[in-house]
């Protein structure tokens, strides 16, 4: 048993916190960023089908907001009469708060402080996941739940199982998420009370009360928070009977047993890595839904716009005779970033469009784990790293025309008709993302390759181990 007596206690307890600390970093927080990616991504598979469905507004301003450090969007009641409204610019911000969360925040045991973690439960608990039901106490969890059972009965197959996907998901990720948490927010209580306790030395228990420990602890450190509770746990710890119990309880509770170390390195998952990279893909499925219908009604608003009384009677006559649609070109302007040049293409829109509607199937099955992720998990690995690669490829020529294809429908309307044109920098800042992601994967396993092929040079045995 560790020493729990005074004054060895307070070094007992330092060294079973820089144990339990670099358990944290080296365990709990990779575990918690990748957690909290999973969920984001979950979520945004949500956000984008209710605005898909209409069933919430899109914000225009979204994009537009800057963030600079986390903030619990608005929980209360909804107003009836602006219900639609209120619920839109919540859920808007809610994802720019979790995208800031996973993209931008930092991740340390020392910068993750008790603030700081209640912060990001109450980030994950924003919406009850575990409990997502509508008649949930929280209005946030109510009103979601109901427009999600709205998306449910008006979804296709694909759609719908996106929908059942990414609610499992997001539960299964809010368990996860809030286990790390309490065990941070455990070793963040008693590395607080170790400080109170080296700024209170000497007091004797006749003095030791929560009046006179706050009178020392802001004169020997200014500026610090003063938790209550915690306080009241040191001095039963500290000064109580049952100290000696207390104390025992606290070093077990930061206690850390981990499987023995193996004598080789263990086995990389790596059609695990590449096959996370495809899913990372299979998250735009939903942003491309919204691009293609916005793209047609696009489409229709310029044909109309360039059409005489004529032109309509001869489109109309073409539908009615299903005869063949005239071809639409489109001549698009590229920017070469490298060259620092302009180009021009020509773009076929009817042919581009049955290409994106095969490519957005294809992107709906690696999502989940349906039958094409079946089949690529059964596939060799340097098949999987090829198709990876390939679509890759593809959503960055895909991203690339849709930017000049969301700048030639903005600038081919007069100006006072522009606002009607349907914008897609949202879905294409989306995409963007699910791009970065997939690469993260990529070059994850390109690094896991090249650090196997030097163990090999050095005559280290990589496997399970035993």
């Amino acid at each position: 048993m560790s020493d729990v007596s005074a004054p060895n206690y307070n070094d007992t307890l330092m060294q079973a916190l820089i144990g339990r600390k670099d358990f944290l970093e080296r365990k709990e927080i990779p575990k918690l960023k990748e957690d909290l990616r999973l969920f984001q991504i979950s979520y945004s598979v949500l956000y984008n089908m209710f605005i898909k469905k209409k069933l919430i507004n899109e914000d225009p301003y979204k994009q537009e907001s800057k963030i600079s450090d986390l903030e619990i969007p608005e929980t209360g009641i909804f107003n009836e009469a602006k219900k639609l409204e209120q619920l839109s610019l919540r859920l808007a911000n809610y994802d720019n708060q979790l995208d800031f969360l996973v993209n931008f925040y930092q991740f340390g045991v020392d910068f993750l402080n008790l603030e700081r973690i209640r912060k990001i439960a109450g980030l994950v608990r924003y919406i009850d996941w575990i409990n997502f039901t509508p008649d949930s106490a929280s209005p946030n969890t109510r009103v979601v739940s109901e427009i999600t059972n709205t998306a449910k009965s008006s979804s296709d197959k694909i759609n719908l199982s996106m929908i059942t996907e990414a609610l499992s998901k997001l539960t299964k990720c809010t368990t996860s998420i809030m286990n790390i948490l309490r065990n941070l927010t455990v070793y963040q209580k008693e590395q607080y009370k170790l400080n109170v306790r080296n700024a209170i030395t000497g007091m004797n228990a006749s003095e030791a009360n929560a009046v006179n420990i706050r009178k020392r602890l802001i004169a020997a450190k200014p500026g610090t928070p003063f938790y209550q509770d915690f306080v009241e746990e040191l001095i039963k710890e500290d000064y109580s009977k049952d100290s000696q119990s207390l104390r025992e309880a606290v070093l077990k509770s930061l206690s850390t047993v981990e499987e023995k170390q193996k004598i080789v390195k263990p086995k990389v998952d790596y059609k695990g890595i590449l096959i996370q990279g495809i899913q990372s893909i299979g998250g735009v499925a939903a942003v491309c839904n919204d691009i293609a219908r916005k793209c047609d009604e696009n489409l229709e608003i310029l044909e109309n716009q360039k059409k005489g009384f004529k032109q309509k009677i001869m489109a109309l006559l073409r539908s009615m005779f299903n005869s063949n649609a005239k071809e639409v070109i489109f001549e698009l302007q590229f920017f070469d970033q490298a060259k620092g040049t302009h180009s021009k293409e020509d773009l076929n829109f009817h042919q581009f469009r049955a290409d994106f509607d095969k490519k957005l199937r294809i992107f709906s099955g690696m999502s989940g784990q349906g039958t094409l992720m079946s089949k690529l998990t059964a596939m060799p690995e340097e098949q999987i790293v090829q198709y990876l690669e390939r679509n890759i490829k593809d959503l960055q020529s895909l991203q690339r025309i849709l930017t000049s294809l969301d700048e030639y429908f903005k600038s081919s309307v007069p100006k006072q008709e522009r606002e009607k044109i349907r914008g897609i920098k949202p879905e294409l800042a989306s995409i963007k993302n699910c791009m970065i992601r997939a690469n993260k994967f990529r070059y994850e396993y390109n690094a896991a390759k090249e650090e196997e092929e030097q163990l090999k040079r050095l005559g280290i045995k990589t496997g399970t181990g035993a």
